[in-house]
């Protein structure tokens, strides 16, 4: 089989808050921005890996999806519990110390996790968690 990650999904609150933290602050590329106001989807990933993106999207749009898992679904963004991904970088105290500048949520600083890696984590503006790992 040959088979990529093409994209993965994460949910946005508000897209210029999103689009501002992924493009501005992380540094990816824009790669697709369609919709207006909430309902926008945009497409970011980072620089030399075309093939990867993150979608953001707004949550909960499926006509399928009842008012109480819309409610649901709004509470655990709200908690950070709904959405995360894990980076990586080569050097992470660098990459930390730019997230820490731009005024995102730090939930962890750089530590030597005792499973092998170091990360640290931090919240994007919907309250997605966002792990980077040092690539070694």
């Amino acid at each position: 089989m040959d088979i990529t990650i093409h994209a993965s999904f994460l949910p946005h609150s508000d897209p210029e808050a999103s689009l501002a933290f992924y493009r501005d602050t992380l540094g990816f590329e824009v790669r697709a921005d369609v919709g207006s106001g909430k309902m926008r989807w945009i497409t970011v990933g980072p620089p030399g890996q075309p093939s990867t993106s993150i979608l953001l999207a707004p949550p909960a749009t499926d006509p399928g999806i009842t008012d109480d898992e819309r409610r649901t679904i709004a509470e655990m963004m709200a908690k950070g519990t709904y959405g995360w991904i894990l980076l990586a970088t080569k050097d992470l105290d660098a990459t930390f110390d730019r997230l820490q500048a731009s005024d995102a949520e730090v939930v962890q600083e750089p530590v030597d996790q005792p499973y092998g890696v170091r990360d640290c984590a931090f919240r994007d503006p919907a309250g997605n968690l966002i792990r980077i790992q040092e690539r070694r």
